[in-house]
């Protein structure tokens, strides 16, 4: 069963709690610390989108340069830059816009949104968070002449190699696959091997598909997420770290030796992932900087003033 993992103080008092499940492995793959169901399938969300990207490498993506790459992991704002490197990538391989079979959406940023419709702009596929990873796929299907218009159909060629990477990578293989919310197929995964996922990229050989991932986002987890998002944030507090969060609570990442972490919250609530990756950052023995610190209990604002706050439940992480 799941348990109490993080809770909402204010003014004093237990606002409430969010239960989940959260597994911790050493650099060999063992477990330091399980907490809850972390043997049972769920699915990563976008915490999958680093183990797709590796999969795009093998099938013969070729990126431009490391952010065409990260770009392709991102779950990004849909800021300028962000929009900049997906239409580089569509220009580049000479494929419309109207190709990417993301949902159309505004940008996720507040600012880059209120920009767009001050201008008269209407939703667009490039602004919807997953637009870079479909770029790079439609990227894939030219350079290995697939079909473009079925590429999200589980039984496309590239679909077929992605999900074996993502089954190698995990160390599982799930015969049911689910699709995400952005179209693409995706495969439930334990913590245990989604963590071990992560594992596998930064302690794989320089020159690997694995580790270009990997360094790729540890050199721009801005433009993998965008301005405040949670792996910006953490990977700025925590050098070394390739973090990637997911929709409906679910984060993964590891540290350079190989460490890992992976949790789930039940309720799905993102106020919660943030400060419990970073109390498992700290448990792993990640020093406890001020900026650690801070993304392990955000505050609780009344009336603009801190009242409260977000921590990992005092106990759990033992």
């Amino acid at each position: 069963m799941s348990v109490e993992l993080v809770e909402v103080v204010r003014s004093g008092l237990r606002e409430c709690v969010h239960r989940g499940s959260a597994v911790l492995l050493d650099p060999h793959g063992e477990v330091l610390l399980a907490i809850g169901e972390v043997h049972t399938p769920t699915y990563p969300r976008s915490s999958s989108k680093p183990m797709q990207a590796v999969g795009m490498l093998r099938s013969g993506f070729v990126p431009a340069d490391s952010r065409e790459l990260a770009l392709a992991t991102a779950s990004h704002h849909g800021e300028p830059e962000h929009v900049a490197v997906v239409h580089g990538l569509l220009q580049r391989t000479e494929v419309d816009e109207n190709r990417l079979q993301c949902p159309p959406d505004l940008p996720s940023d507040e600012v880059a949104r209120a920009r767009v419709l001050a201008s008269g702009g209407l939703r667009r596929r490039i602004f919807m968070n997953c637009s870079g990873k479909h770029a790079a796929m439609l990227a894939v299907c030219v350079a290995r002449g697939w079909p473009l218009d079925s590429y999200l159909d589980p039984a496309h060629p590239l679909q077929q190699a992605v999900l074996d990477t993502v089954s190698d990578l995990a160390g599982e293989i799930e015969s049911d696959h689910g699709i995400d919310g952005c179209g693409l197929p995706t495969i439930p995964l334990a913590l245990t091997a989604l963590a071990h996922a992560f594992s596998r990229l930064v302690t794989a050989p320089p020159g690997s598909p694995e580790r270009a991932v990997a360094d790729a986002i540890r050199d721009h987890p801005w433009l993998i997420s965008g301005t405040g998002a949670d792996d910006a944030q953490l990977m700025a507090a925590v050098p070394g770290l390739v973090c990637k969060a997911g929709a409906d609570g679910v984060h993964a990442g590891a540290l350079p030796d190989g460490t890992a972490f992976a949790l789930k919250i039940d309720d799905g609530h993102e106020r919660a992932r943030l400060p419990l990756a970073a109390a498992l950052l700290h448990r792993l023995g990640v020093e406890w900087t001020e900026d650690l610190a801070g993304l392990a209990s955000p505050p609780v604002l009344g009336g603009g003033v801190r009242v409260g706050t977000i921590r990992a439940v005092p106990g759990a992480l033992r």
